[in-house]
């Protein structure tokens, strides 16, 4: 049991993941998360209102179950395999959160000053998910996919767009780390 209550090296995680993406492949299956939004609104009647969603979704179960697997296993994990839930974080990021007025940092995964309730059901708490959560769903179809999709599914089957998708997500996340965090913190 102890093993499953600290983190795997790289030499076991990464070949299960090759597994998983070799049955994916197997089956003739795509893997990815963000087609399952699109599932979901097809599911919903969203075919009704725009053609782009008038699809067969059952030919897509096989992500949808992907997903509820995810949720199944971060919860178990969250709740049943981790004895201590702090956060190794180096010395420096620790004290660059706290200067922007950040918390306990490392102490949850999930900062107060972003996802508590008072920040999420206050005007600019709920201005940055939404406007966030627009983005990503954006730039999720702009880019045909998400950051999993390409940059496991995409690379390893050495696709040129997904290279210049998992880079574009690497700019990205810079972008955010150093001009749009601190602007908004």
């Amino acid at each position: 049991m102890d093993f499953l209550l600290q983190p795997w090296p790289w030499f076991i995680g990464g070949p299960l993941i090759a597994l998983s993406l070799f049955l994916y492949f197997y089956f003739g299956q795509n893997f990815g998360a963000s087609t399952n939004f699109e599932t979901l609104c097809t599911m919903a009647g969203a075919g009704k209102v725009s053609d782009y969603f008038k699809k067969d979704w059952k030919q897509r179960d096989f992500a949808l179950l992907f997903v509820v697997g995810l949720i199944i296993g971060g919860f178990i994990s969250a709740n049943f395999l981790v004895p201590n839930p702090t956060i190794d974080l180096n010395p420096t990021t620790v004290q660059e959160l706290t200067d922007l007025g950040f918390a306990n940092v490392g102490e949850s995964y999930f900062p107060a000053e972003i996802f508590s309730d008072d920040i999420v059901f206050s005007l600019k708490g709920f201005v940055i998910l939404i406007l966030s959560g627009v983005l990503i769903g954006f730039g999720t179809r702009y880019a045909g996919g998400c950051t999993s999709g390409h940059a496991i599914t995409g690379l390893s089957s050495l696709q040129l767009p997904s290279l210049l998708a998992v880079i574009g997500f690497f700019i990205g996340g810079i972008i955010a780390t150093w001009f749009i965090i601190p602007i908004l913190f």
